[in-house]
């Protein structure tokens, strides 16, 4: 949404936007309340969504979120909050370009130097299984593209 709202003031510079342009706007608050209301609900669920994606993550792979004899579940907890709630806001604001530009990018090079892919693509894989037991269907399918772009960023290359 931010993306098309600067290139549509960047295109109309000097002039009114045609129906066609302002079309992108017009969708947006077709969703604007489920978005809103989605934001909200991600967020009280957020200790939920969390603690089933560990649980679920353990019961496939225990060691999957150790480094050697170090147990990496504090960072993994962090880490996952984190993306869970930059997700959150790009599902909001209907933007998964700057998503993936503003924290995506990032990230994927900070957990490709620590070799975490592996676990990283099973996170948000789980997550999605997960939210969409706690979401109802049209909720789901809001956040779950934005939730596969982020698992996508750590498919082994």
């Amino acid at each position: 949404m931010l993306h098309q709202l600067e290139t549509l003031c960047t295109v109309t510079d000097g002039r009114y936007a045609t129906d066609a342009e302002l079309r992108f706007f017009q969708d947006y608050l077709k969703t604007a309340r489920l978005r809103f209301g989605l934001y909200q609900k991600i967020q009280q669920l957020e200790p939920q969504i969390i603690q089933q994606v560990l649980a679920t993550l353990q019961a496939k792979d225990p060691m999957l979120l150790r480094m050697g004899t170090t147990d990496m579940t504090a960072k993994w907890q962090r880490d996952t909050v984190r993306t869970l709630r930059y997700a959150a806001t790009a599902l909001l604001i209907d933007d998964p370009d700057i998503f993936k530009e503003r924290m995506l990018i990032w990230f994927q090079t900070i957990m490709r130097s620590f070799k975490t892919e592996k676990s990283c693509h099973e996170t948000y894989l789980a997550m999605q299984a997960v939210v969409r037991k706690c979401l109802t269907p049209e909720e789901a399918d809001l956040i779950c593209p934005i939730l596969d772009l982020s698992r996508a960023m750590f498919v082994a290359q």
